[in-house]
């Protein structure tokens, strides 16, 4: 069977933490920030962290076991 291949994308958006969670950063911060109140602005700077069973899947797409 060959080997699994690494998928970028997933390396570019994420980065794996030294508890083994996975750290990114909430989408839809690039524009448009006008119709946003602040508390969803403030939210939108914390990271979002993925952890459980779809980061497993995440870190097997970005070449780890």
């Amino acid at each position: 069977m060959p080997k699994m291949k690494s998928k970028g994308a997933v390396k570019k958006r994420f980065r794996v933490t030294k508890s083994g969670k996975l750290k990114s950063s909430r989408p839809g911060r690039g524009h448009q920030h006008a119709p946003k109140d602040a508390q969803r602005k403030r939210e939108k700077r914390s990271a979002l962290v993925t952890e459980g069973n779809w980061a497993n899947l995440l870190k097997r797409m970005m070449g780890g076991r």
